[in-house]
């Protein structure tokens, strides 16, 4: 955990917010909560976010994925997705969260991938599918955020 990774991101958006003087993998790092649960942002843009989070340290007492954690991973990846949606003058805060958990995991890595189910102008809304290393689905997620105007 805590180690640094690179973020694929598309080059005209990292060079738009190196304009302002911000480093945009650092700014989106998963957050505190994120470094502890071990979710590693992979590839990061309006129309895709890929992340993954260890099975292990992630769990609920019978030993399978707490539905928690899929939770937050979704939530991180909409989250991101949203954010690059609404670009600089823009921040995404999370409205609803739903998720659906189709099986359990007991080990491995899972995926999340998040794509835009709508992109306006107030708000956007992600589905994210989360995987195992099967490639089986173990959690359907859908997050809607407000884009609010940054107070700049």
């Amino acid at each position: 955990m805590g180690e640094q990774h690179a973020v694929k991101f598309p080059q005209e958006v990292l060079d738009e917010y190196a304009a302002l003087g911000i480093d945009l993998p650092s700014l989106f790092s998963a957050g505190h909560l994120g470094e502890r649960m071990d979710i590693r942002i992979l590839e990061a843009s309006a129309d895709r976010v890929v992340g993954t989070m260890p099975v292990e340290g992630n769990t609920q007492p019978y030993g399978l994925l707490h539905g928690g954690a899929s939770a937050v991973l979704a939530e991180t990846l909409g989250s991101v997705g949203a954010m690059l949606h609404g670009g600089i003058t823009k921040i995404a805060v999370g409205v609803d969260l739903n998720c659906t958990h189709h099986r359990g995991a007991r080990s491995g890595l899972v995926t999340g991938v998040a794509t835009p189910v709508h992109r306006g102008r107030t708000t956007a809304t992600y589905e994210i599918v989360v995987t195992d290393e099967q490639d089986r689905r173990v959690c359907t997620a859908r997050l809607t955020c407000l884009l609010r105007d940054t107070d700049s």
